[in-house]
């Protein structure tokens, strides 16, 4: 049987179709034989290994199954997330690797409410609104959904981190979706606020130069009480281990909460928010 040769170098799904390929040759199987084992067919099989169909999440965890590589550095859904997730920034899926893990998360938010956050309905909607832009696929906006529930996870494992979450005014009042979705959403931070492991805050708007960050950044702790931070662009997003730049990012951190409303100040002002009070 003729067999089509692969250029893994062609794209990354083409990479991605030519490892497929060669770990299944490599345990002597047929497309058939895989296809039984991830209750696929040999059809779908031979288009994702010739990249003519690009693997998707559900894919990428029935191989790893099939292969027995879940949860490793070689696992393919690793690999999906590194070359399918175009819909989000570069250094992101880096970053959620690391944040599942992080003892302490202190994260500060522009505009949004941030993912770790969100209710179904909220990430639902701003997934659907790029979507009617053109700017991810159907299939991206499920998936940035999926790992939106995915992330909240870290939120209520053992132990639970400790979540210092920092919005500017501009996330409570930005409007999303229909006033329900709205409603919903605060609700779930006035929930967050009252956790154990929380703290909540709003920079308000009249901090004006006190304010030290323009752009949304995340400070995580590990285990082993080293850091890093994450900072996005628009462009792109930056996960930096370096503690000579990170100390200083942390330190800004510090400067905020002591500039922004308490967390009393900060429920109340969501409250307000929610009885139509401005």
């Amino acid at each position: 049987m003729n067999k089509n040769e692969l250029n893994p170098d062609a794209s990354p799904e083409a990479a991605y179709g030519a490892r497929l390929r060669s770990l299944r040759e490599a345990r002597g199987w047929t497309q058939e034989d895989l296809a039984e084992r991830t209750e696929y067919s040999s059809v779908h099989i031979s288009a994702v290994e010739n990249s003519r169909k690009p693997p998707t999440l559900r894919f990428s965890r029935s191989a790893d199954r099939a292969f027995g590589i879940e949860g490793t550095a070689d696992a393919f859904e690793r690999e999906y997330r590194e070359i399918n997730h175009g819909s989000l920034l570069e250094g992101f899926p880096q970053f959620v690797d690391h944040e599942r893990r992080a003892t302490e998360i202190r994260l500060y938010e522009v505009g949004v409410i941030p993912g770790l956050l969100q209710t179904l309905e909220y990430a639902t909607t701003l997934a659907d609104g790029a979507v009617k832009r053109g700017a991810i696929t159907a299939e991206q906006a499920h998936e940035r959904v999926t790992l939106v529930a995915e992330r909240q996870a870290a939120l209520v494992r053992t132990p639970p981190p400790l979540v210092f979450v920092m919005l500017d005014e501009s996330c409570i009042r930005r409007p999303i979706g229909e006033p329900t979705v709205m409603e919903a959403q605060l609700a779930r931070l006035i929930e967050f606020a009252e956790l154990p492991n929380s703290v909540l805050q709003v920079a308000p708007f009249d901090m004006g130069t006190r304010r030290p960050f323009d752009l949304p950044v995340t400070v995580l702790t590990m285990t082993d009480r080293s850091l890093m931070s994450y900072a996005e662009s628009a462009q792109r997003g930056h996960l930096e281990r370096d503690s000579r730049f990170v100390l200083p990012i942390l330190t800004a951190y510090h400067q905020l909460q002591a500039e922004a409303c308490s967390q009393a100040q900060s429920v109340a002002m969501i409250n307000q928010l929610r009885k139509g009070t401005p």
